[in-house]
């Protein structure tokens, strides 16, 4: 595979996964290594997620979702926050043409309520425009953690239990999906992390039960689209068998 100008074999073409879901990591080590403060780090991830988004598309994956802030990241160095929260505005504000371009949606999962105001009403906007396309559905995943997700799936069943609106042993695995944040995707066929770190990191526990891994030593900011197809290459040679022989 010519890194210049990579192409996909025909076996990846054949079995490309429906949903890629993406643990982006690294952007604070890419920056570190070069000497730079963490937010440039972040910067160069947002031009891997522009090209990983366009490239997704281009190949016919149907959804995509990155893992962008999560629930944990709340507790990092305030500027830092500040820094992503205005790097998300920048990015929807600059990108949502390109997208509605490229005829993708675009969905929000996470506590989306603790973003500031501005993020917010920028998110509502870009996902009111992209609104009508069927292309790529891209997910972003903000403010996000899994337990939490799952949680308020239970609080949300409990509740209509407690009403009558269904009994305990009516509870299916289907009942909960349809209460989670993702309710409107399938589950992720593939799960990429980058960064070499070897943990799901909280990221759609529920939904990667039967997901394939691929794990790169690549950091984020350098992950493009060659490493994107090698990922797939890797996809397409697994056998799936869901606890089947």
């Amino acid at each position: 595979m010519s890194s210049a100008n990579p192409t996909l074999s025909l076996e990846a073409r054949t079995n490309l996964p429906r949903h890629v879901a993406v643990i982006m990591d690294g952007n604070g080590r890419w920056a570190k290594a070069r000497h730079l403060p963490r937010v440039e780090g972040h910067r160069r991830g947002a031009d891997s997620a522009r090209e990983i988004i366009r490239t997704a598309g281009e190949v016919g994956v149907k959804y995509l979702t990155l893992y962008a802030f999560s629930a944990e990241n709340w507790n990092r160095p305030k500027d830092e926050v500040d820094a992503l929260m205005k790097y998300l505005i920048h990015y929807l504000k600059s990108e949502t043409g390109e997208l509605n371009k490229n005829n993708v949606r675009l969905e929000v999962i996470g506590q989306i309520w603790r973003l500031p105001d501005n993020v917010q009403e920028h998110l509502r906007k870009s996902i009111a425009t992209l609104s009508k396309n069927n292309g790529l559905t891209l997910v972003m995943a903000l403010s996000y953690g899994s337990r939490l997700e799952i949680v308020d799936a239970v609080r949300q069943v409990a509740e209509k239990v407690k009403s009558g609106k269904i009994e305990p042993a009516d509870i299916t695995e289907k009942i909960i999906s349809d209460h989670l944040w993702t309710r409107s995707v399938p589950d992720p066929d593939l799960l990429i992390r980058t960064s070499g770190e070897m943990r799901v990191s909280n990221f759609l526990l529920w939904q990667i039960s039967y997901a394939e891994l691929v794990v790169t030593p690549t950091l984020w900011p350098d992950f493009r689209k060659p490493q994107f197809f090698a990922a797939l290459e890797e996809y397409a040679k697994r056998h799936r068998r869901f606890g089947g022989v």
